[in-house]
């Protein structure tokens, strides 16, 4: 089993990085509102590095940032402004040592996948969720359910239960309008979690994250283990704004199956597709017929190469509202019996 780390207390002082993108240079306006936050909410006292608010920053300088703020004592958790698309740059600059010495609890999502399936590797707990700029700046107000998820998250190891969302959203506010803050997103009726395969219950580590990102990791294969290693985990996948099509979805599944991986999991939780972007402003109807084509894609592959295992859709992690909190490496349990997904933070 993987190790979790200590948790910050209140008053705590947490690094805030962007081993991703440097947006909150370009989009100060959500950054600034998750900080105060952060501060006010939170009671944790955010600290920035030098790329942190730095667009274009070099990988090794977003790695340096990274390695000074797990090695630096007085940091008790480390959080990230927002996603990217190049982070598996980042990944040769870090130094495991540093790291496995000094573990910390680390958040986020989408190209942060990187980061967190390095420290899958290195044994270290980390957390799908919790950024800065999606979660904390999340415009009129931080979702509620979010909120007690990150809380958890943040300040314990409890064990907590993931519930469906009674109202969600995929609709993005435009970051560009000063105005974008002050308004929450538009709203839509939650219709719950899709079950199918075996009711049984699983429990076991996690590991997975953003569908695009481990599609890359898998291509360059040096941070992706030996199939065994993955026996009896609990699988999570969700994909993110570039929407990408069912046949993408499908045929990353299939090489994840022909690599004798998908076979591994013992259960598996797909997230809430997103559906809609602010370069992609689709109508109802389309959305959901990309929702539906991209679920059927999973059934396919599931069908195809991990049948009996429960298989959950619809669960809201990653790039839609609420952003629930996934223990990355952390104990997961699939209740298939009873519909309940259960963490341990």
């Amino acid at each position: 089993m993987l190790a979790y780390p200590d948790k910050p207390g209140p008053g705590a002082k947490v690094a805030i990085l962007s081993p991703g993108a440097g947006l909150p240079e370009i989009f100060p306006a959500p950054y600034e509102l998750g900080l105060t936050r952060l501060r006010e909410d939170f009671d944790l006292v955010p600290v920035e590095y030098p790329t942190t608010r730095r667009l274009g920053s070099s990988p090794a300088a977003r790695a340096g940032d990274v390695n000074a703020a797990f090695a630096d004592p007085s940091i008790g958790a480390v959080l990230t402004s927002i996603g990217g698309d190049d982070q598996i740059k980042v990944l040769r600059h870090l130094d495991p040592d540093v790291l496995r010495a000094h573990p910390k609890p680390f958040f986020g999502i989408s190209d942060n996948t990187n980061l967190c399936n390095y420290l899958w590797n290195l044994g270290i707990v980390s957390y799908y969720g919790g950024t800065i700029m999606t979660l904390f700046g999340r415009g009129g107000a931080m979702n509620a359910q979010a909120a007690e998820a990150v809380r958890a998250a943040l300040f314990t190891h409890d064990t907590y239960e993931l519930r469906p969302a009674q109202a969600y959203s995929d609709v993005d506010r435009d970051w560009n309008d000063p105005a974008s803050t002050a308004g929450e997103p538009e709203l839509f009726t939650g219709e719950g979690w899709r079950w199918h395969g075996p009711r049984r219950t699983v429990t076991g580590p996690s590991w997975g994250g953003c569908l695009e990102v481990l599609d890359w990791n898998l291509r360059v294969g040096t941070h992706i283990q030996e199939a065994a290693a993955y026996d009896g985990c609990v699988l999570f996948l969700e994909t993110s704004e570039e929407l990408p099509d069912a046949n993408y979805v499908y045929r990353v599944l299939m090489c994840m199956g022909e690599r004798g991986l998908l076979q591994r999991f013992g259960a598996a939780i797909m997230g809430r597709p997103k559906a809609w972007s602010l370069d992609d402003q689709r109508p109802p109807d389309r959305k959901a017929a990309y929702v539906a084509a991209q679920q059927e894609a999973v059934l396919k592959a599931f069908a195809e190469y991990n049948p009996d295992i429960p298989l959950v859709l619809n669960v809201d992690i990653g790039h839609t509202d609420p952003q629930l909190v996934v223990p990355y490496g952390g104990t997961v349990t699939v209740d298939a019996t009873t519909g309940r997904i259960t963490v341990r933070y």
